[in-house]
């Protein structure tokens, strides 16, 4: 009985090599072995251990060996400690989804290189599979290798995975060149309240993209030959429907104009990409866009997308809370500028590297040391802006960071409707939280004693994470209880976090 169960899993690992394209040499050196123990594993010749299971799991990226699939994964936290060294951020999470959207406007290779392999990340390559687009990780890396098919198949899209990212919803903009009909399904995500997609729709019906919802899913017809007549002014400056925009524009010969346009950091990545596949971009970082788009795209082209704002607030964050003086490489200082500025006037003093370039060409870096010291609560009230304002996904992090400051300081998320009432999970660990309305906290500091605790990991992403770097503050041992939300934005942060000094473990119930 064990022999014939150990030969299922040899032979469930061998396909799932195989299927990525990996030796066993390559599998071997993931996971710090010889090539011929995972030969005698693929033979049903080895005793497995769940910690190697999960290990071969993470290496793979295959559920089969993912301990308690259909339990919910959460994190332990032995919090109180200060953290040290260095660590880089990793590229973006949100130019990494738009760029696998934008892989569809190609009949070439696309390989995206250093993407983070994330749930976000997961989800649509899911569903680009399941469309008939072929994706490789390849092996030993996280670059992506993208190729089409001759045609789509919509009617096999994976419903479940399109149902979990909102991602799903910039299929829009290449799907219009592709087919005259054809079906998403709703759009999912964080629970942020209502979202509307209606900027979406107006903005694509100058190409002809007419939507109705219908039970489950956005019912899409085109009008061929259909271009924008006038300059397109999109009705709020979000960075979705800018993308949006700009993938329809991508393939649309003539000139499309775009005003209203975000400029955030995703938005640029996808412009440099674009570029790439021969498509003419005027007004990149600027709030109006001049697109010449070509008819068909058939090259092979790399891309890097440049490194992630919010994950290098996360980590600011981090090193504030727990008084801790770390160098965080690689910050894309300009879409930091504010939120830097801001904390300077909280009092906390930092050292910045001079700027380089990321690998994308454009993006400004920096290399940033924390320096621990005492914060006061800034004067006016904290808020999020368009860019170049303060980054609307960084807000969540400076309740934490006006936790450890002395006075009261007041948060308004006004875009999200009922988002900051998840910072008042913050009260679990101790920190002093009063809710005013659905878009304003007040946070009372500093908190002399954050306390250990279990708690439900908020349904939203960036309150998830602020709960997670609390606990890092709280002696003793903490549970952040079903953390999937986070996993969708972040890599491998429960490892990167001890690599730091914390004590952060993965775990499910079994």
């Amino acid at each position: 009985m064990t022999d014939t169960y150990l030969s299922r899993i040899g032979n469930l690992i061998r396909d799932a090599r195989r299927h990525k394209g990996m030796t066993q040499s390559d599998l071997a050196e993931l996971l710090a072995t010889s090539q011929s123990a995972i030969a005698r594993i693929e033979q049903g010749g080895q005793n497995l251990s769940l910690e190697m299971l999960a290990r071969i799991g993470e290496a793979l990226d295959s559920e089969f060996v993912s301990l308690g699939h259909s339990q919910p994964t959460h994190l332990r936290v032995e919090g109180g400690k200060q953290l040290s060294g260095t660590i880089e951020v990793k590229t973006s999470k949100n130019a990494a989804v738009a760029l696998l959207c934008a892989a569809l406007l190609n009949k070439g290779r696309t390989t995206l290189r250093s993407l983070a392999r994330i749930e976000e990340v997961n989800r649509i390559v899911e569903v680009l599979g399941s469309i008939g687009v072929k994706t490789r990780w390849l092996p030993g890396t996280n670059d992506l290798e993208i190729i089409p098919p001759a045609k789509l198949d919509m009617d096999a899209i994976d419903i479940d995975a399109a149902r979990r990212t909102r991602t799903v919803i910039m299929f829009l903009g290449p799907l219009l060149h592709e087919l005259d009909h054809f079906q998403l399904p709703y759009a999912g995500g964080c629970d942020l309240g209502t979202r509307t997609v209606e900027p979406h729709m107006i903005a694509l019906r100058d190409f002809g993209l007419n939507v109705h919802a219908t039970q489950g899913y956005y019912e899409a017809h085109v009008r061929e030959g259909q271009s924008p007549a006038k300059p397109i002014v999109l009705i709020e400056r979000g960075d979705t429907v800018t993308e949006n925009v700009l993938l329809a524009a991508a393939r649309n010969p003539g000139k499309t104009i775009v005003r209203n346009a975000s400029p955030n950091y995703m938005v640029q990545d996808l412009c440099f990409f674009l570029q790439k596949l021969g498509v003419k971009i005027e007004g990149i970082g600027s709030t109006t866009l001049t697109i010449e788009g070509v008819a068909d795209i058939d090259v092979d082209v790399d891309y890097q997308p440049s490194e992630d704002p919010i994950e290098a607030m996360s980590l600011l964050a981090a090193a504030v809370v727990t008084d801790s003086a770390i160098t965080i490489k690689r910050v894309p200082i300009e879409f930091m500028e504010i939120e830097l500025a801001t904390l300077e006037t909280m009092g906390m003093k930092f050292d910045l590297t001079p700027e380089y370039f990321s690998a994308n060409g454009h993006t400004r870096l920096v290399d940033l040391t924390t320096i621990p010291g005492p914060l006061k609560a800034p004067a006016d009230k904290i808020h999020p802006m368009p860019f170049p304002g303060l980054n609307i996904d960084n807000l969540p992090f400076f309740a934490l960071i006006a936790a450890k400051a002395e006075g009261t300081t007041m948060i308004h998320d006004w875009v999200y409707e009922n988002r900051a009432i998840y910072l008042t999970e913050l009260t679990k660990v101790g920190v002093q939280v009063q809710l005013l309305d659905p878009h304003r906290v007040m946070i009372t500091g500093p908190t002399t004693k954050f306390r250990a605790a279990e708690v439900g990991c908020p349904p939203a992403l960036r309150p998830g994470v602020v709960v997670l770097l609390a606990m890092l503050a709280a002696p003793g041992t903490s549970v952040l209880r079903n953390v999937y939300v986070i996993n969708r934005g972040y890599e491998d942060l429960a490892e990167r976090l001890t690599a730091l000094g914390a004590k952060v473990e993965t775990f499910r119930d079994i």
